[in-house]
Protein backbone atom coordinates (compact mmCIF):
# COMPACT_ATOMS: atom_id res chain seq x y z
CA UNK A 1 0.00 0.00 0.00
CA UNK A 2 3.00 2.04 -0.20
CA UNK A 3 2.38 5.85 -1.94
CA UNK A 4 -1.21 5.41 -1.87
CA UNK A 5 -2.85 8.39 -2.57
CA UNK A 6 -5.45 9.33 0.53
CA UNK A 7 -8.08 12.39 -0.47
CA UNK A 8 -8.82 13.83 2.92
CA UNK A 9 -11.55 16.36 3.19
CA UNK A 10 -11.72 17.89 6.42
CA UNK A 11 -12.19 21.64 7.77
CA UNK A 12 -10.87 21.00 11.45
CA UNK A 13 -7.52 22.23 10.57
CA UNK A 14 -5.75 20.62 13.92
CA UNK A 15 -7.65 17.44 13.04
CA UNK A 16 -6.54 18.02 9.25
CA UNK A 17 -2.86 18.54 9.87
CA UNK A 18 -2.79 15.77 12.36
CA UNK A 19 -4.23 13.34 10.68
CA UNK A 20 -2.39 14.09 7.68
CA UNK A 21 0.86 13.46 9.10
CA UNK A 22 -0.36 10.37 10.63
CA UNK A 23 -1.04 9.17 7.37
CA UNK A 24 2.18 10.17 5.81
CA UNK A 25 4.52 9.27 8.62
CA UNK A 26 2.43 5.40 7.52
CA UNK A 27 3.58 5.80 4.48
CA UNK A 28 0.32 7.43 2.31
CA UNK A 29 0.10 10.23 -0.13
CA UNK A 30 -2.21 12.63 1.14
CA UNK A 31 -4.17 15.92 -0.56
CA UNK A 32 -5.52 17.59 1.95
CA UNK A 33 -8.56 20.20 1.96
CA UNK A 34 -10.98 21.83 3.77
CA UNK A 35 -14.18 22.11 2.16
CA UNK A 36 -16.33 20.03 0.06
CA UNK A 37 -15.77 22.13 -3.64
CA UNK A 38 -11.74 22.15 -2.89
CA UNK A 39 -12.49 18.14 -1.71
CA UNK A 40 -14.59 17.76 -5.53
CA UNK A 41 -12.11 19.59 -7.83
CA UNK A 42 -8.95 17.55 -6.15
CA UNK A 43 -10.76 13.96 -6.96
CA UNK A 44 -11.45 15.34 -10.16
CA UNK A 45 -7.43 16.59 -10.89
CA UNK A 46 -5.89 13.52 -8.84
CA UNK A 47 -7.66 10.67 -8.61
CA UNK A 48 -7.01 8.93 -5.38
CA UNK A 49 -6.92 5.61 -4.03
CA UNK A 50 -9.29 6.35 -1.48
CA UNK A 51 -11.16 9.33 0.02
CA UNK A 52 -12.23 10.39 3.85
CA UNK A 53 -14.87 12.90 3.86
CA UNK A 54 -15.96 14.62 7.10
CA UNK A 55 -19.75 14.59 7.34
CA UNK A 56 -19.69 18.45 8.22
CA UNK A 57 -17.88 20.38 5.84
CA UNK A 58 -18.30 23.77 4.51
CA UNK A 59 -19.24 24.28 0.24
CA UNK A 60 -20.20 21.04 -0.56
CA UNK A 61 -21.31 18.68 2.86
CA UNK A 62 -19.65 15.29 2.55
CA UNK A 63 -22.22 13.05 2.23
CA UNK A 64 -23.40 15.63 -0.87
CA UNK A 65 -19.26 15.08 -2.02
CA UNK A 66 -19.74 11.45 -1.92
CA UNK A 67 -22.76 11.08 -3.69
CA UNK A 68 -20.54 13.23 -6.55
CA UNK A 69 -17.49 11.35 -5.99
CA UNK A 70 -19.84 8.59 -6.06
CA UNK A 71 -21.45 9.41 -9.91
CA UNK A 72 -18.10 9.28 -11.36
CA UNK A 73 -16.16 6.13 -9.65
CA UNK A 74 -16.20 3.53 -7.41
CA UNK A 75 -13.17 4.60 -5.75
CA UNK A 76 -13.52 3.37 -1.82
CA UNK A 77 -14.84 6.56 0.84
CA UNK A 78 -15.35 6.44 4.28
CA UNK A 79 -17.13 8.71 6.09
CA UNK A 80 -16.30 10.58 9.45
CA UNK A 81 -18.79 11.54 11.60
CA UNK A 82 -18.84 13.25 14.77
CA UNK A 83 -21.52 11.08 16.45
CA UNK A 84 -22.27 7.37 16.02
CA UNK A 85 -25.93 7.52 16.14
CA UNK A 86 -26.19 10.49 13.61
CA UNK A 87 -28.73 10.39 10.33
CA UNK A 88 -25.48 11.57 9.20
CA UNK A 89 -23.80 7.73 9.31
CA UNK A 90 -27.25 6.70 7.43
CA UNK A 91 -27.22 9.08 4.91
CA UNK A 92 -23.26 8.58 3.88
CA UNK A 93 -23.89 4.90 3.58
CA UNK A 94 -26.80 5.23 1.46
CA UNK A 95 -24.81 7.82 -0.84
CA UNK A 96 -22.40 5.16 -1.63
CA UNK A 97 -19.84 5.44 0.99
CA UNK A 98 -18.07 1.35 1.92
CA UNK A 99 -17.86 2.47 5.82
CA UNK A 100 -17.49 5.13 8.45
CA UNK A 101 -15.36 6.05 11.69
CA UNK A 102 -16.41 8.37 14.55
CA UNK A 103 -14.83 11.00 15.82
CA UNK A 104 -13.59 12.08 17.82
CA UNK A 105 -10.96 9.13 16.31
CA UNK A 106 -7.81 6.91 17.41
CA UNK A 107 -5.31 7.25 14.32
CA UNK A 108 -4.72 3.19 14.79
CA UNK A 109 -8.14 2.67 14.32
CA UNK A 110 -8.63 5.33 11.09
CA UNK A 111 -5.07 3.42 9.92
CA UNK A 112 -6.89 -0.24 10.43
CA UNK A 113 -10.28 0.71 8.37
CA UNK A 114 -7.85 2.38 5.64
CA UNK A 115 -5.95 -0.27 5.21
CA UNK A 116 -8.88 -2.85 5.49
CA UNK A 117 -10.89 -0.90 2.84
CA UNK A 118 -8.17 -0.93 0.62
CA UNK A 119 -7.67 -4.66 0.91
CA UNK A 120 -11.01 -5.19 0.63
CA UNK A 121 -11.00 -3.59 -2.86
CA UNK A 122 -7.44 -5.63 -3.58
CA UNK A 123 -9.54 -8.47 -3.71
CA UNK A 124 -12.53 -7.66 -5.23
CA UNK A 125 -10.68 -7.12 -8.26
CA UNK A 126 -8.80 -10.24 -7.93
CA UNK A 127 -11.62 -12.34 -8.73
CA UNK A 128 -13.48 -15.28 -7.21
CA UNK A 129 -11.03 -16.43 -4.97
CA UNK A 130 -10.67 -13.14 -3.00
CA UNK A 131 -14.29 -13.32 -1.37
CA UNK A 132 -13.38 -17.04 -0.55
CA UNK A 133 -15.41 -18.61 -3.22
CA UNK A 134 -14.52 -21.21 -5.61
CA UNK A 135 -13.59 -20.53 -9.25
CA UNK A 136 -16.27 -21.37 -11.60
CA UNK A 137 -18.84 -20.46 -14.35
CA UNK A 138 -21.28 -17.69 -13.87
CA UNK A 139 -23.70 -18.40 -11.08
CA UNK A 140 -27.80 -18.12 -12.18
CA UNK A 141 -30.36 -17.23 -9.60
CA UNK A 142 -33.80 -16.42 -11.70
CA UNK A 143 -32.90 -13.53 -14.19
CA UNK A 144 -29.56 -13.20 -12.03
CA UNK A 145 -26.24 -14.16 -13.32
CA UNK A 146 -22.98 -13.53 -10.84
CA UNK A 147 -19.87 -14.06 -12.69
CA UNK A 148 -17.29 -14.92 -9.97
CA UNK A 149 -14.14 -14.36 -12.43
CA UNK A 150 -15.08 -11.45 -14.66
CA UNK A 151 -16.63 -9.84 -11.87
CA UNK A 152 -19.73 -9.16 -13.69
CA UNK A 153 -23.09 -9.13 -13.30
CA UNK A 154 -25.92 -9.24 -15.63
CA UNK A 155 -29.62 -8.46 -14.80
CA UNK A 156 -32.35 -9.89 -17.25
CA UNK A 157 -29.42 -9.92 -19.66
CA UNK A 158 -28.63 -6.26 -19.09
CA UNK A 159 -25.02 -5.58 -16.80
CA UNK A 160 -25.42 -4.70 -13.31
CA UNK A 161 -22.88 -1.72 -12.03
CA UNK A 162 -21.71 -2.81 -8.63
CA UNK A 163 -19.58 -0.84 -6.32
CA UNK A 164 -16.18 -3.53 -5.41
CA UNK A 165 -18.03 -3.60 -1.87
CA UNK A 166 -21.31 -4.41 -3.55
CA UNK A 167 -19.38 -6.99 -5.35
CA UNK A 168 -17.73 -8.46 -2.02
CA UNK A 169 -21.44 -8.80 -0.85
CA UNK A 170 -22.69 -10.36 -3.24
CA UNK A 171 -20.06 -12.82 -3.86
CA UNK A 172 -20.31 -13.63 -0.37
CA UNK A 173 -24.20 -14.25 -0.98
CA UNK A 174 -24.06 -16.19 -4.16
CA UNK A 175 -21.49 -18.31 -3.08
CA UNK A 176 -23.80 -19.70 -0.32
CA UNK A 177 -27.42 -19.48 -2.01
CA UNK A 178 -30.09 -20.33 0.61
CA UNK A 179 -27.82 -19.95 3.50
CA UNK A 180 -28.70 -17.58 6.08
CA UNK A 181 -25.65 -15.29 6.54
CA UNK A 182 -25.56 -13.56 9.66
CA UNK A 183 -24.81 -9.43 10.01
CA UNK A 184 -21.53 -10.54 11.86
CA UNK A 185 -20.17 -13.01 9.53
CA UNK A 186 -20.54 -10.19 6.39
CA UNK A 187 -18.93 -7.57 8.64
CA UNK A 188 -15.80 -10.33 8.83
CA UNK A 189 -15.97 -11.55 5.23
CA UNK A 190 -17.37 -8.49 3.10
CA UNK A 191 -15.84 -5.54 5.83
CA UNK A 192 -12.75 -7.07 7.04
CA UNK A 193 -13.45 -5.82 10.73
CA UNK A 194 -11.48 -8.87 12.99
CA UNK A 195 -14.06 -7.15 15.89
CA UNK A 196 -17.44 -6.07 16.31
CA UNK A 197 -18.91 -3.61 13.47
CA UNK A 198 -22.32 -1.71 13.03
CA UNK A 199 -24.55 -3.65 12.04
CA UNK A 200 -25.71 -0.18 9.96
CA UNK A 201 -23.27 -1.09 7.27
CA UNK A 202 -24.81 -4.63 6.13
CA UNK A 203 -28.32 -3.44 6.64
CA UNK A 204 -27.79 -0.34 4.12
CA UNK A 205 -25.39 -2.17 1.66
CA UNK A 206 -27.75 -4.74 1.35
CA UNK A 207 -30.82 -2.27 0.63
CA UNK A 208 -28.44 -1.06 -2.35
CA UNK A 209 -27.71 -4.17 -3.54
CA UNK A 210 -31.56 -5.33 -3.43
CA UNK A 211 -32.24 -1.79 -5.42
CA UNK A 212 -29.47 -3.13 -8.24
CA UNK A 213 -30.34 -6.64 -8.54
CA UNK A 214 -33.90 -7.04 -7.25
CA UNK A 215 -35.65 -6.41 -4.22
CA UNK A 216 -36.73 -9.93 -3.60
CA UNK A 217 -33.30 -11.21 -4.60
CA UNK A 218 -32.05 -11.02 -0.98
CA UNK A 219 -34.76 -11.99 1.61
CA UNK A 220 -34.51 -11.01 5.44
CA UNK A 221 -34.59 -13.82 8.17
CA UNK A 222 -35.33 -11.34 11.46
CA UNK A 223 -33.41 -12.00 13.59
CA UNK A 224 -30.34 -13.92 11.88
CA UNK A 225 -29.40 -12.24 9.26
CA UNK A 226 -29.79 -12.07 5.28
CA UNK A 227 -29.84 -14.83 2.28
CA UNK A 228 -29.69 -15.16 -1.20
CA UNK A 229 -33.14 -17.10 -2.73
CA UNK A 230 -31.70 -19.56 -5.09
Amino acid sequence: MANTHVLFVEDDDVIREATQLALERDGFRVTAVPDGLAGLDAFRASRPDIALLDVMVPGLDGVSLCRRIRDESTVPVIMLSARADSIDVVLGLEAGADDYVTKPFDGAVLMARIRAVLRRFGHAAGGADAAGEPDGGPLRFGDLEVDPEGMEVRKAGAPVALTPTEMRLLLEFSGAPGTVLSRDRLLERVWDYGWGGDSRVVDVHVQRLRGKIGQDRIETVRGFGYKLRP
